[in-house]
């Protein structure tokens, strides 16, 4: 069985489980778990802006390790370094999407409990670089027209990988407006138990979901770059029987 058959068999149970976690992370966090004493029902956006903030520091790994992959390989095996680079190009948009959600629930969230949308606090600047640094990576994937396209992308995703740990990091190392750190954070970390199973719940499901995602873009850029290579064989065939 081809490694396509297989993907294509995978893909619906996936999707399936990926959107039935989001359901019961849904009803657990909207209907189950007892609003927050001091936020009341604002407070639930964290079941989403958390899992979308973890998750938006995971992807940009998989585009940088890709991407790492791509200038390894693209003298070595050309058709490696494309591979990596698909991995790469599907990584960061699925980042670009989750950075943009944890912006923006943190946006609403900040206007709920600080009275304002933005505040150019630590955390918050390092996440917006982080989203400005995709979309300028995607920016240089669209429009550069040098033959150097995904290399200089891959030096952007160098960028981005040096911003994660900053952008993890900087509620620990600098007194902030954000909130102290919910995991790892000190003796006064964590979260009420109650709380636990819609948070699992949503981090599982929007993980599961963004793995579908990633997967399924690999595989369409994957089969753009197939039919790029068949035109450019065609046309070479072509030019070579109006030469003879």
């Amino acid at each position: 069985m081809s490694r396509r058959s297989i993907l294509r068999i995978a893909a619906w149970p996936w999707l399936i489980a990926s959107l039935a976690v989001l359901v019961i992370g849904f009803r657990e966090a909207i209907f189950l778990t007892p609003a927050d004493a001091a936020q009341g029902d604002i407070g639930r956006i964290f079941y989403y802006h958390v899992p979308s903030a973890m998750l938006s520091l995971v992807f940009p790994y998989v585009n940088f390790l890709a991407s790492l992959a791509f200038l390894y390989w693209r003298r070595r095996d050309p058709l490696k370094a494309l591979a990596a680079d698909a991995l790469a190009l599907a990584a960061a948009e699925v980042a670009i999407v989750y950075t943009t959600v944890c912006l923006l629930t943190g946006m609403l969230w900040g206007r709920a409990t600080w009275g304002i949308w933005w505040t150019w606090d630590y955390r918050l600047t390092a996440e917006l670089l982080l989203w400005l640094l995709y979309v300028a990576y995607l920016a240089v994937r669209r429009y550069s027209a040098t033959g150097q396209t995904q290399t200089i992308a891959a030096v952007l995703s160098i960028f981005a990988a040096i911003d994660v740990p900053i952008n993890f990091m900087s509620i620990r190392w600098w007194r902030t407006q954000h909130p102290a750190p919910v995991f790892f954070g000190g003796p006064d970390s964590g979260m009420d138990k109650t709380m636990l199973p819609a948070f699992l719940w949503n981090f599982a499901g929007w993980a599961l979901w963004g793995t579908f995602i990633l997967i399924f873009r690999y595989v369409l850029e994957r089969r753009r770059q197939a039919a790029e290579q068949e035109a450019a064989l065609v046309a070479i065939e072509a030019s070579l029987e109006i030469s003879q």
